[in-house]
């Protein structure tokens, strides 16, 4: 798919190239309830997703969340799921059944999508400042604490496990950091999605005090030269209002919006 430029374009494109097994690479399994797809990733992480629900209605739909929750609630390795909602889904009841059911909404972020093209730049970076996408182990761990810093989290290794089985397995995943004398400033990853147009940027942090510097936007662009390379024409990614301006810069337009609902046990 090439010169696509009406958001109504790229929100199809979205639905019918992304929202399959697409968006859940690195799945330890993945069971069918109706129209939903219930994940389980490594680490006791449950995901929903699904292309759309029809013309199912509020109580169907509230059928759907307590089977769904009856699904993780027997799989004592859960520690928490994430029902993954869309803004311009067809979904009557779905956010009030959520609640109901003891899930709690995180901040919506905006679904982004463009050109690739339109995301490769050359952007100077502060003096010191460089780029490199990273593989060994030490590296992965000092990013992944980076970005649990800059998410307001606590340091953990349970995302940094997961990144380094997936590149052990060699799923296509890319990993891209910004380093200033050695600590690494800014990451992100790329993730090509197989039999589509589409890579998708992921996981963006900037420490604060480097933020406003144009590093995110160095990093963008380099991760959208590789996506060109592997012969990607289309980006995506959900982004926080931090990210969100620099990509709509670049050239990415909000197609829609996504909003996490978050359960634990």
């Amino acid at each position: 798919m090439t010169g696509v430029l009406d958001k109504a374009e790229l929100l199809r494109a979205y639905d019918e190239q992304l929202r399959t097994d697409a968006e859940t690479p690195g799945a330890v399994s993945v069971t069918r309830l109706g129209p939903l797809r219930l994940v389980t990733f490594a680490g006791g992480r449950g995901f929903v997703t699904y292309r759309d629900l029809g013309d199912a209605n509020a109580h169907e739909i509230s059928g759907l969340v307590s089977a769904a929750l009856a699904h993780y609630r027997a799989d004592t390795s859960i520690k928490r799921v994430e029902w993954k909602t869309r803004g311009h889904d067809r979904a009557p009841g779905l956010p009030e059944s959520l609640v109901a059911h003891g899930f709690s909404p995180d901040e919506p972020e905006s679904i982004m999508i463009g050109e690739v093209a339109t995301l490769v730049a050359d952007v100077p970076l502060p003096d010191g400042v460089t780029l490199r996408r990273i593989s060994e182990e030490r590296d992965v761990r000092a990013m992944s604490a980076m970005q649990d810093k800059t998410f307001g989290e606590p340091v953990s290794d349970e995302m940094a496990d997961v990144l380094l089985r997936r590149l052990a397995r060699g799923d296509g995943m890319e990993l891209w950091v910004a380093e200033s004398e050695g600590r690494i400033v800014s990451a992100g990853r790329l993730e090509p999605v197989a039999d589509s147009d589409f890579a998708g940027i992921w996981g963006g942090a900037t420490l604060e005090e480097w933020r406003g510097r144009g590093i995110y936007r160095a990093l963008t662009a380099a991760r959208a030269r590789s996506a060109l390379a592997l012969g990607k024409t289309l980006i995506h990614s959900d982004s926080t209002e931090y990210s969100r301006p620099i990509l709509e810069r670049s050239g990415l337009v909000k197609v829609s919006t996504t909003t996490p609902y978050l359960w634990r046990p």
